[in-house]
């Protein structure tokens, strides 16, 4: 308990699945949480539910694409908390289709959301934690983002592999080599993770066990298993962790 008491922590993509589970967790733990999504009213659930568990948390709404909010929730949090020591940059959205058929459009949405709002997550983060001396920025990536799939993920492939390099090249920044800001940056790699979207596909038998075959440790990962590697890299407890890919795919990469 009280792995990261009283920090103070940003989580976007927060009103479902793995931001989630993750900003329940880190109140869990002691932090003050702060929710962000664009679907307001599972949001502020998500954090009512934190609260009625005894946890310490709000709800702001946030589309993770657009530089004012982000701009305006960074604000408020800051004139709320008076800091930033957590920032988990989960929020994040899928396109399954053959490159020969992706519009500029569609790509476009796609990287605005997972590689621009993650890059905006990060500015922002950034400019917060320097100014009260230091914190820890978690960026969700996935094992697409180490690995090419085969189900016509390639837009994807691309935005969760930017965040991977985006991640080691802040991360490098934020150091003593770089700008001394002490601030560290670290991406996390999940492979299936039974999330909303992914239980829908679950009900399909020849799809579940598709899954579980390309997970050698033979089942499918759950929101906690991810919301533990936040945890730690959230806490004090991994202060030499920075740069690093944390791939929590139950073997998936290994082979």
């Amino acid at each position: 308990m009280d792995r990261v008491k009283g920090k103070v922590a940003v989580v976007t993509g927060a009103a479902s699945g793995l931001g989630k589970g993750a900003a329940s967790l880190l109140a869990r733990e002691g932090a003050r949480v702060i929710l962000t999504d664009i679907v307001e009213a599972s949001g502020k659930e998500a954090a009512e539910e934190i609260r009625r568990e005894g946890g310490e948390a709000v709800f702001m709404k946030l589309d993770v694409s657009n530089e004012s909010e982000w701009s305006k929730v960074m604000e408020n949090i800051l004139a709320e908390f008076g800091r930033v020591d957590v920032l988990v940059n989960n929020a994040g959205v899928e396109l399954i289709k053959e490159i020969a058929d992706t519009s500029l459009e569609e790509w476009r949405w796609l990287m605005s959301v997972n590689l621009d709002g993650v890059f905006l997550g990060t500015k922002y983060g950034i400019r917060a934690m320097r100014e009260s001396g230091g914190g820890s920025i978690i960026n969700i990536s996935s094992v697409a983002g180490i690995v090419g799939t085969f189900d016509d993920t390639a837009a994807y492939c691309a935005s969760k592999g930017g965040v991977r390099l985006l991640t080691k090249a802040a991360a490098l920044e934020c150091s003593k080599a770089g700008h001394d800001y002490n601030i560290r940056v670290n991406s996390i790699h999940p492979g299936v993770i039974k999330t909303p979207m992914v239980e829908a596909l679950l009900k399909d038998k020849d799809i579940r066990e598709r899954l579980k075959d390309i997970h050698p440790i033979g089942f499918i990962g759950e929101p906690i298993d991810i919301a533990y590697v936040v945890l730690y890299l959230a806490s004090d407890e991994s202060r030499l962790v920075t740069g690093a890919e944390m791939v929590i795919d139950g073997g998936w990469t290994a082979h």
